[in-house]
């Protein structure tokens, strides 16, 4: 990690003077300020968090979505509070969702009985598809 100044009198005028904490640990020359460099936090690629908000809104738990994406269920909710995302309710449907090949997505439409008297979308997934279908709840 690169130092440019001292956060405590912005100076560029520094020595190294230790390890604390498997952290380098430096000392300003100018105000004899120690300090150390921040660890900079694991980022999760946008496209993770684009994707989890989407699965998230189209009625998927946050366990699920984690199971699927691999994604901590707690990042996913911190994620969903910072954004301020509402998910819609409709207590008449609940989405049912399969990860399928491409293949595996073409026989599947190609049943007619599948799509049915239900909603479906389809979101890419690395290398495989997901299929999110919203049935009626059976009286």
């Amino acid at each position: 990690m690169k130092i440019d100044l001292c956060p405590n009198c912005g100076s560029d005028h520094y020595i190294k003077s230790g390890v604390i904490k498997n952290r380098q640990r430096y000392k300003c020359k100018k105000c004899n300020y120690f300090f150390s460099v921040n660890k900079i936090g694991k980022k999760i690629d946008d496209y993770y968090v684009n994707k989890s908000l989407q699965l998230y809104l189209e009625g998927l738990t946050y366990r699920e979505i984690e199971w699927i994406l691999g994604i901590s269920h707690v990042s996913i909710m911190n994620w969903v509070k910072k954004y301020n995302i509402k998910r819609p309710y409709n207590s008449n449907y609940h989405p049912t969702y399969k990860i399928l090949n491409a293949m595996e997505l073409a026989n599947y439409f190609a049943k007619v009985e599948n799509i049915k008297g239900a909603g479906v979308v389809v979101t890419e997934l690395g290398d495989k598809f997901m299929l999110i279908k919203w049935e009626r709840f059976k009286d």
